[in-house]
């Protein structure tokens, strides 16, 4: 079961692919943050919704909201990816402990040991405000996450 919106959303430390640690408390008090969840690196449904997220990144800042996206990948594999495909936001691995991160959101699915297609609209307090699942080989629309921060 996902978090549900009005919850306070579980705290974490991930490391990017960079390798640095990003915690999601750092943001609070200070941006909106788009938790965003995916299966894999590399692949076209993942690859085709980072890059419109890439390539509204300015929307997104203008509603004054981080992009934090999110896989069960190793840090080197999201390292490449990310300069391949040229995208400019935290990459985030929950590799180690497998699935930890993506478990306490309810989107792991362990028959799969991945990600499922969940993203989380998290306000400067850090409540939930949206939530935007879909199936594995279905695309989210970046939008929806636009429409829930111009809530906000």
């Amino acid at each position: 079961m996902t978090i549900p919106v009005g919850a306070q959303a579980p705290d974490f430390a991930l490391k990017d692919n960079h390798g640095a640690p990003v915690r999601l408390s750092d943001f609070r008090g200070h941006r909106n943050v788009v938790l965003l969840f995916y299966p894999f690196a590399f692949t076209g449904v993942c690859t085709g919704e980072l890059s419109e997220i890439r390539d509204r990144l300015e929307q997104f800042a203008e509603r004054d909201a981080q992009v934090l996206a999110v896989s069960n990948d190793s840090i080197h594999t999201l390292r490449v990816f990310g300069e391949q495909e040229d995208l400019p936001f935290p990459l985030l691995s929950d590799f180690w402990p497998h699935g930890n991160v993506s478990r306490a959101y309810g989107v792991f699915d362990e028959n799969k040991g991945c990600a499922v297609r969940g993203t989380f609209v998290i306000d400067r307090q850090g409540v939930v405000r949206a939530t935007v699942t879909s199936a594995m080989a279905d695309a989210r629309d970046a939008g929806e996450y636009l429409a829930a921060l111009d809530t906000l």
